[in-house]
């Protein structure tokens, strides 16, 4: 909590005090008490500015985000640029500032509508800024060559001249991890890109990842996304919860909601068989997910939340886990899943909830 004091000045005093004021006399009403009182220092309300803007540091970066990234997986595809700005806009008012996107998303659409809706609300240094690089079809892989033309193109569609984060989107057994390192570090130098991390890259990878780069003296990942949600727990905390510990690394989760299937909006087959996203959530739809997600309600209607924002504070209570990577469609769901900043779990709520999704 801070607390400020002003000194209150005439500018600052009410017009009726004014000594130039026509309502003067209004001031000649006081009492020498009040005279001297109107004069003095005046503490403001404490704010805590942690609840109003919460930021998180990512990793052993100087980067400070908002503890929830918005995904922009659904920008130019099943989101056009209306619904795009609606859901950017609303999360920049909630107070979010990481946006999380990748040149493979709707072929590029997605950098290119993030960029836009930026440059017409001129906020791209209120925002920091991820995208992946791998996929795409015009720089597949991760040799140095690929990486420079794939960044080169977000930077050109992003309308800006530098990446905040930049992760792997891919783990290229086909080209040499010191070849990788190599040239995402000379992008680095060359201010393109700031920090970087790995997606889908096993905790032995990530090892070696640490070992080269150690050796070649270049820059090393600061971050990692992979799938980790409450229906799918394994890879992560068997495999990368160690390294990320052991590296410093910020975790920041993929698939946080399970395709959405931790919003509670899937109860039945009837509610899996309307959704686009039939064969993502309808592996879920067992008693195991079924108890999950009404247990996710019981406590969301002891915090009056969502349940999608109990679903992200319960990662959010994770060590090394900074900002889940969640999307949003329309502004409803930036503001539900947006609760998640607020929601502080208690000790017992995150044991139960790993003790039934376990």
């Amino acid at each position: 909590m801070t607390e400020t004091t002003t000194k209150v000045d005439s500018a600052m005093l009410p017009a009726s005090l004014h000594g130039n004021s026509p309502d003067r006399r209004v001031s000649e009403t006081l009492t020498p008490a009040q005279r001297v009182a109107s004069l003095q220092p005046v503490k403001t309300v404490p704010v805590d500015l942690g609840i109003i803007q919460p930021r998180r540091r990512l990793g052993t970066s100087d980067l400070r985000v908002f503890p929830l990234a918005l995904s922009g997986n659904v920008f130019g595809t099943s989101a056009d640029e209306a619904a795009t700005f609606d859901v950017l806009d609303t999360y920049f008012k909630v107070g979010g500032n990481f946006v999380d996107t990748a040149d493979s998303y709707g072929a590029g659409r997605s950098e290119s509508l993030i960029g836009e809706w930026m440059h017409s609300r001129r906020s791209r240094d209120d925002i920091v800024l991820a995208t992946k690089v791998g996929k795409s079809l015009d720089n597949p892989g991760l040799s140095p060559r690929a990486i420079e033309r794939a960044v080169d193109a977000s930077l050109s569609r992003l309308g800006t001249d530098r990446i905040d984060l930049l992760y792997l989107h891919v783990d290229d057994a086909d080209v040499a991890f010191e070849r990788t390192l190599l040239g995402v570090d000379r992008l680095i130098r060359s201010g393109k890109v700031r920090f970087f991390g790995g997606s889908d890259h096993s905790g032995n990878r990530l090892y070696e990842a640490r070992i080269a780069a150690g050796m070649l003296g270049v820059a090393p990942m600061v971050a990692l996304q992979n799938r980790y949600n409450l229906l799918q727990r394994s890879e992560y905390e068997t495999d990368l919860a160690g390294v990320a510990a052991q590296q410093r690394l910020a975790v920041m989760p993929r698939f946080a909601l399970a395709s959405g299937f931790l919003t509670g909006k899937y109860r039945s087959k009837a509610d899996v068989k309307a959704s686009a996203r039939r064969p993502d959530v309808s592996a879920h739809l067992t008693k195991r997910g079924l108890r999950i997600v009404a247990e996710l309600e019981r406590v969301a209607s002891l915090h009056a939340a969502p349940i999608a924002a109990v679903a992200l504070a319960w990662l959010l209570a994770k060590p090394y886990v900074v900002a889940p990577v969640a999307s949003a469609s329309t502004p409803s769901q930036v503001t539900e899943i947006a609760q998640a900043a607020r929601v502080q779990l208690t000790r017992h709520e995150v044991a139960e909830l790993d003790r039934i999704s376990g």
